[in-house]
Order: C-alpha cells, then structure tokens, then sequence
C-alpha cells in the first residue's frame, strides 16, 4: 500500500478535470504532530485561480476514504491524519507474513547490476583502507539484490604491474618458501622492503626487477608459477579477513591480469575510429577543453590503468549485459572513471551512461588518514580483532553469565566498525574511534544489536492471542513505530536510487530509538493480555525489520547480548 500515490489518486479524482496527477505534491512533514502526510497548494492555486485555502477546503470537503482519520485546512495545506487501526492492522499483517523479504521489490525487473569493490593487491596486506569500498560495497549488493536486480560482484584484484617482477626477483635471491607458507603476506611484504634497500646500494637492481617483469609478461614457466603461488596464498590470506567481516564470496576475481590479452582490440578500435593520438611520449584520447587527456599507451608499448578499466568494461558488457556497473572506488579516482566514460561515449557506445563511480571517503584518526600506524600499513583484521576484543570486553562487563560470549563479541566488534562506515553518506570522510564506535548508547552498531537482542527477550512471553484492534488504543509512542515500520519499502527504493546505504544505516537507528522510546514509556508486560499479545506482537514485527536492516549493511543481529 502506497499511501502518497493513494492521496494523491484522491485528490486527483477530485480536481481530474483541472490538472495532472504530477500536479500533485504528498509531503511527509517533519514533526508528525503536524500531520502524518500534507499537500501543498500554493502550486495548484495557478492552476485552479483560487487561493490555496480554498483549494484545500474545496478537497477536504469531498475527500472519502476509510484511510483518512482527520484532514486540517491550515495557511494553504491541507493536512492528513491516517487512521491508525486500519494501517497498524495492515502493516502488522504484512510485516508478519513477508517477514525478512518485507522491503523487497521488483522494481529492478531482474536486471543486471555489475558491482566493482574491494579489490585488494596480491602480496600486499589487506590494509584499512580496503575497508570503505568492501563495506559499502557489499552494502551495496545487498540493497540492489533487495530491489529485484540481478548482482555480478567483482573483486578486481591488483594482481599485476612491474612490483610482481621486483618480488619474483626478490624471492628468488632472498626467499625462503617454508617463512611464506607460514607468513605469506608478511614475508612476501619483508621481501618487497628488502628489495628497494637493497637498490639504494645497488641501482641496477631496477633493471633486475623490470626483467622479471618482463618474463612474466612474456609467460615465462618459472615466473607464472611463483606469480600463480603469491596470489593463491594472498587470496588464503584475505579470506580471513572477508570471513570476519561476513562476506563469503564474490562472482569474479578477475583482477589485472586478466585483461592482458584484452586491451589489444580496445587499442586497435581506438585507433581504426581515429580517437587515439600521440602528444608528449604518449597515446592519448582527447576529451574535453577543460580536461586533461585520457593516457591509453605510452610510446614503448605500455599500457596504462585506464587501457585496463577500458578492457575491463568491454568485457563486462559483452559477458554480462549489464544494465548498470558500479565502481565502488574512494574520490580521488574521481577524474579517472570521468575520462573512462568519456572515451566510451566517443568510441559511439551509448552504455557508458550506466557506468557510475560510486565514490567514498576516508577513514580517519584522530583527523588523519588511517592507513598507517608507525610507519607500517594498518591490517584490516588487525583493527577487527582489536574491535573483537574491546566487545569482549564490554560484553562480559555487562552480561558475564551470557553463553557464546566470544560468537557475539565477533558480532558486536564487526557490526560496529561496519556500520560506522555506513551511518555517514558516503563521499563523507569519517573518523574512527574504536571505543566510542562500540558504545552502546548513541548511533552506534552496539546499539542497534542491543535493542534487537532486548526485543527477543521480551518475546517469549508472546502466546499467539487473537486481537481485536477496534478496541486497541494506539498512542503516539506506537503509531511512531507503526508509521516508521511502513515507511521502509520506501527506504529501500531511495538507499538504491542514491547509491547509499547510510538511508539504511539512519533508518534503524531512528527505529531502534522509537522502540526505546516505546519501550521506556509503555508497559509491555501486563495484566491485560490482549494488550500485552498487541505490543509484544509491535516488538516482534520492529525486530524483522531491524535484522532485516542490519542483514542490508552486511552486520550480523545476536539474539542475546
């Protein structure tokens, strides 16, 4: 049920012969008391030659529906109270047959979505700075898959580039292959280190490096079996980390490499539509007077990030068909993906209109960049097991009789970190503080967890007692809930439409908070027990909604806490 377009249809049949339905605005105001829904009519006074109050009294006069429990003429709106029983009665039914698919709609027809994200690089560590692109992407996934599309996810490993010929060098003359079974990301990284030490006393060693690369390059046996080696443990070694976070498995790992044999005939349309032109050592598109020129190959041959991206798209077109691809990619790249869309708009591919850069923040500490802490690159899993272990803490503080302690502290420690990142719009930077991103107070994760955990707590007093909602009293405290409740498909629709899942994130803390609210000024428990079967089944149904909510932003709901 689609309370604004059924406003609005009424109205419309009211006024049809005089204007359009888009004439038409349903406005949710900001402070309920007002009005749960008000329709403007300054606009429809142009239309219609009458003032705005006599418009609105001239609607209110003829409005008959069952759904309307007051309508007000105030200053030029008119002013709607839904009624109550009818819509806490509809949304308690829906919530309890849909249950966790409640939100869900079809409003992608199955089309397909190619999402970009994560996409850590081969023998590195799985740093912090990982952590937007893999959380909000994810989210992401999730959002769109809630809205009827078809997901592929691509993690776009960083598995090639001149660095893998100066490992392989590296590894051949220093490496010891039982250290990297054991270590693989720490040793391969001590390698790395030793290797550009070991330049500043011995400059050749760049050429060194450049030769390996080369080999691998021209598939050399030796050097595609250490370079198959490195990225089979790195990815042993990030599954670690996409574990705690909850993340079991992307469609493609198709990384860098992949699309060497596949920039070739990108290159070669270039150049057959006569896009492609050589200015300072280098092939390049031009694109517009106030941008830059995109760098497609450099004269020795070389190719470039974007000639990779280029491949990349054109693959993804042809194998999926996408309707829409997404890069989930941090702002700075902002001018890149900008030239990328650009070069396909003017090789005459009208798609590249369904390439969107969806762009992020950083994380920071302390007002600084996270990404490094002593001179050293900060490990994703090392600031979610520091997490795990501060919710450790608190929990066996607050519950120390609480069975799985450890389980719901891994919960709690992820969930808070994850959705630090989403309760900010995206393009946002946002500070990171472990100790008040687990507080249980506030728009933290903990939170969330805490009043879902509560919620199940309360329902085992629930006794499945038929009742009779004409003698319900619903006060302010519920029907915020209730209209809270049916405000969700609607949020789901707009956190896909933005790209953002903060509108998830806001969502269930404004939710979780009016069931505080609730929770503190009705009690839940008494002797009335078709009023307690009522208020217990409002719990059980802002329960579905909230796991629902926390399942969108990849964060897991424990049961107890």
């Amino acid at each position: 049920m689609n309370l604004k377009q059924v406003i609005k249809d009424d109205i419309y049949n009211i006024l049809t012969d005089h204007l359009n339905r888009d004439d038409i605005l349903v406005e949710s105001p900001k402070d309920r008391k007002m009005a749960d829904y008000a329709v403007p009519c300054f606009s429809l006074a142009k239309i219609l030659r009458k003032s705005p109050n006599d418009i609105a009294q001239m609607i209110k006069d003829n409005l008959d529906n069952e759904l309307y429990e007051n309508v007000e003429v105030v200053n030029g709106y008119l002013n709607i109270f839904i009624n109550k029983k009818i819509i806490t009665e509809y949304i308690i039914n829906k919530i309890t047959v849909d249950k966790s698919k409640y939100g869900s709609n079809n409003f992608g027809n199955n089309k397909t979505i190619v999402i970009d994200y994560s996409s850590p690089n081969i023998a590195k560590p799985f740093g912090v700075g990982h952590l937007r692109t893999t959380v909000i992407g994810n989210a992401l996934k999730n959002i769109c898959e809630k809205n009827g599309y078809k997901v592929i996810s691509i993690n776009h490993l960083g598995d090639w580039g001149t660095q893998f010929g100066k490992l392989i060098y590296a590894y051949k003359k220093w490496g010891n292959e039982e250290l990297v079974r054991q270590n693989p990301i720490d040793e391969l990284g001590k390698l790395y280190v030793k290797f550009h030490k070991e330049i500043e006393n011995n400059p050749a060693l760049e050429d060194e490096g450049r030769k390996c690369f080369k080999n691998l390059e021209d598939g050399d046996s030796e050097s595609l079996k250490l370079w198959d080696w490195f990225k089979e443990e790195s990815l042993k070694e990030f599954a670690k980390t996409y574990d705690l976070l909850g993340i079991n498995k992307f469609d493609s790992y198709a990384g860098e490499a992949f699309y060497n044999d596949k920039m070739d005939s990108v290159i070669d349309e270039l150049d057959a539509k006569k896009l492609l032109e050589f200015s300072d050592g280098a092939y390049v598109v031009r694109l517009t007077d106030d941008m830059p020129p995109a760098l497609i190959k450099r004269s020795d041959g070389a190719t470039l990030y974007i000639t990779r991206d280029l491949a990349a798209a054109f693959y993804r077109k042809k194998n999926y068909n996408f309707d829409e691809a997404l890069y989930v990619v941090g702002n700075e790249q902002t001018l890149h993906f900008t030239q990328l869309k650009l070069v396909i708009e003017k090789m005459g591919y009208d798609w590249s209109k369904d390439i969107k850069h969806i762009s992020f923040g950083m994380v920071l500490q302390d007002g600084k960049k996270m990404s490094t802490r002593h001179g050293k690159s900060i490990k994703l899993h090392e600031v979610l097991d520091e997490a795990i272990e501060l919710a450790n803490k608190y929990i066996k503080d607050r519950s120390p009789e609480l069975e799985n302690s450890d389980e719901v502290s891994r919960q709690v420690g992820v969930g808070a970190v994850i959705f630090n990142d989403l309760k900010n719009y995206r393009t946002s930077d946002i500070e990171f503080n472990l100790e008040e991103i687990l507080k249980f107070e506030g728009e933290t994760g903990p939170y969330i967890q805490y009043t879902n955990a509560r919620i199940n707590s309360l329902l085992k007093h629930k006794q499945s007692i038929n009742i009779d909602y004409n003698k319900i009293k619903i006060n302010e405290f519920t029907w915020n809930l209730v209209f809270k409740l049916y405000s969700f498909p609607e949020i789901v629709m707009r956190a896909k439409e933005k790209y953002d899942p903060s509108e998830i994130a806001t969502y269930i803390i404004d939710l979780a908070q009016d069931f505080n609210k609730f929770y503190a000024n009705e009690k839940i428990i008494d002797n009335d027990k078709e009023a307690t079967e009522f208020r217990l089944i409002i719990s059980e149904i802002v329960a579905i909604v909230l796991e629902e909510g926390m399942r969108l932003l990849g964060i897991e709901a424990p049961k107890k806490m």
